[in-house]
């Protein structure tokens, strides 16, 4: 009861103020999870209302410690196998506040905390995670189309699930209230409702910070053809600061990170590039040690070297002495839209419109409308 009041009372205010005179839509809701793990989850907020997994009022002092006890969780001397929280205003997790209704369930390990709210608020609190909204407004307006159809399209492949979406970089990078501000507001509110489409369905809508001059295909990356995630070049983000990165590594490291995802590389002494794809990124990389050479995936690699170490496929490697020297450009995999060519076509006056249909050349700008949605093409 409460989970339901409060969600309709944000989605009833968020369609009556977005558009500003565009008809209403139907607002989706999302669900997301912004704690896993932890034994203790402290929750507080003003004129806070909580609930058991029975719908019961629940009372206790705030700020309040939930911790895990058991298969079940214990909070002002009651043993609860779930706890749901909302607020008029906000609730606050571990000292982060957040719109919408918490949920509070024990796992596998530790406790599981889910936010769920509508979608247009999970927005704005994303926007300054993934990008600055203080870009060029058209930039902000394509993050925030591209950020709801990966929403909603996860939202439909997860639907039997406790929870649609990860707060990390897993999915989308969530930061709840903490970061909200009047423009990231403002370029969710002016796109209300938009999402990317093809066939009539919501697209995987794919993003990176930067493509290093041209972005991937999705079958290099993940092994699949979508034909809305095409190769295009971008000459957009060359200047911009990640496009060139360099690493230098020590082989004992990148030994001991190797065995540590199970491949025997005892006595790593060099690491040659493999082949690359059309789009000149690297498709494996072979590892020479003591015991011979192993053939790696070059995806394989960065996952185990580290995402924010090794920032792109596109690379260079050199070995001297002990350490190897890698020399790339990018960052991210590579597919669909490229944040900071995104920034620098906007600065130079493309809308978000003409942006989105340069990245994804084959879907269609959507407006949800009760679930199906008007064609508002390019």
């Amino acid at each position: 009861m409460v989970r339901a009041l409060f969600v309709l009372l944000a989605v009833v205010f968020f369609a009556a103020t977005a558009g500003g005179g565009t008809a209403p839509f139907r607002q989706e809701t999302v669900r997301v999870a912004i704690v896993k793990g932890d034994d203790e989850v402290r929750v507080d907020g003003d004129g806070l209302l909580a609930t058991d997994q029975s719908g019961e009022p629940v009372r206790f002092a705030l700020p309040a410690p939930v911790r895990r006890a058991g298969d079940a969780l214990s909070v002002g001397g009651r043993v609860l196998r779930r706890l749901t929280v909302a607020s008029p205003s906000t609730v606050t997790v571990n000292g982060k506040r957040y719109r919408g209704v918490i949920e509070l369930v024990p796992a596998d390990k530790g406790i599981l905390v889910i936010n769920e709210l509508p979608l247009e608020d999970y927005l704005v609190g994303l926007i300054n995670c993934e990008i600055s909204s203080q870009w060029p407004m058209e930039s902000v307006k394509a993050q925030a189309v591209v950020a709801r159809t990966y929403a909603v399209y996860q939202k439909k492949a997860r639907a039997g699930a406790v929870y649609h979406l990860e707060s990390t970089v897993l999915d989308q990078v969530y930061g709840g209230c903490e970061i909200e501000d009047s423009r990231a507001a403002r370029g969710v509110r002016e796109t209300a409702g938009e999402i990317l489409t093809w066939g009539g369905q919501p697209i995987q809508a794919f993003y990176h910070s930067n493509c290093g001059g041209r972005t991937e295909v999705a079958e290099n990356v993940w092994g699949f053809k979508l034909p809305y995630l095409k190769s295009v070049d971008c000459a957009y983000c060359s200047d911009m600061p990640s496009t060139r990165w360099e690493q230098t590594l020590p082989l004992k490291k990148l030994e001991s990170l190797f065995r540590g995802a199970g491949i025997a590389v005892s006595g790593l002494r060099d690491i040659r590039e493999g082949k690359r794809n059309n789009s000149g990124r690297l498709t494996e990389l072979v590892l020479v040690s003591s015991r011979g050479s192993t053939a790696v995936p070059a995806v394989t690699f960065r996952k185990i070297v580290g995402y924010t170490v090794i920032k792109s496929t596109n690379f260079l490697v050199k070995v001297r002495g002990d350490e190897a020297v890698f020399t790339g450009m990018g960052y991210g995999h590579g597919v669909g839209l490229c944040q900071w060519g995104t920034k620098q076509r906007a600065a130079d006056g493309f809308s978000y419109r003409e942006i989105l249909s340069y990245y994804f050349p084959e879907a269609v700008l959507t407006r949800m409308d009760d679930g199906q949605g008007s064609d508002a093409r390019y």
